[in-house]
């Protein structure tokens, strides 16, 4: 069994998750969920970045402390998360005591091992409270930020400890060209092209805020400062396994991070830096995907763009969402979707495809066996199946996603015509035993495979289709793959189960 540590970025708490913080969450638990369907030793990381300027400011206009903000507002990202089916096996929050004792020793361990790493220096730039960041000129148009458009910059001068980023510049040339390392390879293109622009050092301290950790050291004038934001959100994919308690390192490195493609820098220029400054194992792989775009627009609070995520479960349930963004939107490049286009892939892929096609064999099964499988041998739906799981495999570990959803489907597909084509309710009526019993054990064996392949992405439905089979009550995780690849369903009973995605009885109103 192989360790397999997979982190999404912590969600900054400033306000309540949105469809953005779910594409990414559920495309990890997805991916989680294959990992573990292969066999791996999964954990899980997610959780809340707490700290910064950003969250101090609500606070400040809702009257409360900070702390009260963000453990509010934790327990409303937990909540979504559960209610997703999101399986992480770690929350972290950056305002844990374990998380800054650790941010505390990485930076010491930077100190001790390279002090000339951290340096005074006055500075002066523009900051984007939005990002937590200064921005060069090449990130500031019409003067604001590319990311942050709604927000006005803010000119600082202050004195800080900076971190000595240009002195691993051919480091980051090398790890970032290295196969397989940053994916796709756009994002990859992107930061090999930064890198050759031209690194610059970086402010990791911030006089004005109050709202953080503080630096281990003070400045020479005497002055304590707080950590900048991601000099503290970073580190929590390292603190999160213990570090520097013992047993840390069983669990370090992480074989894959996931994050937005506008962070790509911080995780692929900036902490790889630190681990390197500090002599840590960098992480395997991070993977950088695109935005979710709701009608060709970026969703977020400061985007004013608004998609609600509550709104969006209710329609047609967690499941449907998972399936929908997962779908639709590739996971290596960006994507846009439309309440309109919700409702059509829920009616034709769930309802009308999937649901119908599982409804239709386990009826079948019931009126013309008993509900029993028959015993007999391969059709072309089995070889159509083997494909399907083997063009599915390829996709998910290649972290298609969108393509591993469509093997599935294609699946659905070939089944529901094999259903039209070999008819068995003619079978039945003209007394072709053999045929009957052939057409319901293929239907049956493609079932189970669909079970295995489609409880990433809709793991309610395929655990109760898993159960209609009479499989269990739970998908066996750790064994499940082998189902897939060869499935043994001959002499189970089988049972009738409720619609999976029953149509509404009228249509849902599209939200303006």
């Amino acid at each position: 069994m192989s360790r397999f540590y997979l982190t999404t970025a912590i969600d900054y708490a400033n306000g309540d998750p949105h469809v953005g913080h779910a594409y990414e969450r559920i495309g990890a638990d997805a991916i989680a969920r294959w990992r573990r369907l292969r066999g791996d030793d999964v954990q899980f990381l997610i959780g809340m970045d707490e700290h910064g300027q950003k969250v101090a400011q609500v606070a400040e206009a809702e009257g409360v402390t900070p702390q009260e903000l963000t453990d509010r507002i934790a327990a409303t990202f937990q909540a979504t998360w559960d209610r997703l089916g999101i399986t992480y096996d770690r929350f972290i929050r950056t305002t844990e005591a374990p998380h800054k004792a650790g941010v505390r020793a990485l930076i010491e361990r930077i100190y001790e091992r390279n002090p000339d790493d951290f340096y005074e220096q006055a500075y002066e730039g523009w900051y984007c409270v939005g990002c937590e960041q200064f921005k060069r000129d090449t990130e500031i148009a019409d003067g604001r930020c590319l990311i942050h458009t709604n927000r006005t910059l803010e000119r600082k001068t202050e004195r800080n400890w900076f971190f000595r980023l240009t002195r691993y510049t051919d480091f980051l040339r090398q790890l970032n060209r290295r196969p397989g390392f940053l994916e796709p390879e756009t994002r990859r293109n992107e930061i090999l092209a930064l890198i050759e622009s031209g690194l610059e050092d970086i402010s990791v301290t911030r006089a004005s805020l109050a709202w953080g950790i503080p630096w281990p050291r003070p400045l020479s004038t005497g002055e304590t400062q707080a950590t900048w934001v991601w000099f503290d959100a970073l580190p929590n994919y390292l603190t999160a396994t213990g570090f520097p308690e013992p047993g840390w390192e069983t669990r370090w490195p992480a074989q894959l991070h996931i994050v937005g493609k506008d962070i790509t820098r911080l995780h692929c220029a900036i902490w790889p830096a630190m681990l390197q400054s500090a002599g840590l194992p960098l992480p395997a792989r991070v993977w950088a995907h695109g935005f979710a775009l709701f009608k060709g627009e970026k969703v977020s609070k400061s985007s004013g763009v608004a998609f609600d995520l509550d709104a969006a479960i209710a329609r047609h349930g967690s499941d449907a969402l998972r399936y929908f963004l997962l779908r639709e939107i590739p996971w290596d490049t960006d994507g846009s979707y439309t309440w309109e286009r919700f409702d059509e892939r829920y009616t034709a892929d769930l309802a009308d495809a999937f649901g119908n096609l599982a409804s239709r064999v386990l009826a079948m099964l019931a009126r013309y066996r008993g509900g029993v499988v028959p015993d007999a041998a391969e059709t072309e739906l089995d070889r159509s199946g083997a494909d399907a799981v083997h063009r599915y495999g390829e996709a998910m570990d290649a972290l298609l996603l969108h393509r591993g959803a469509a093997a599935a489907w294609d699946l659905v597909s070939a089944a529901n015509v094999y259903v039209d084509r070999r008819a068995p309710w003619t079978q039945a009526k003209t007394g072709d035993a053999a045929g009957l019993d052939a057409t319901l054990a293929a239907l049956a064996r493609t079932l189970e495979r669909l079970a295995v392949l489609t409880w990433p992405f809709i793991p309610e439905a395929a655990t109760k289709l898993w159960t209609g089979l009479g499989l269990g009550d739970a998908i066996p995780v750790a064994a499940a793959w082998e189902r897939a690849l060869a499935p043994q369903v001959a002499g189970l009973q089988t049972s009738r189960i409720p619609a999976l995605f029953p149509k509404p009885e009228t249509p849902a109103a599209t939200p303006p």
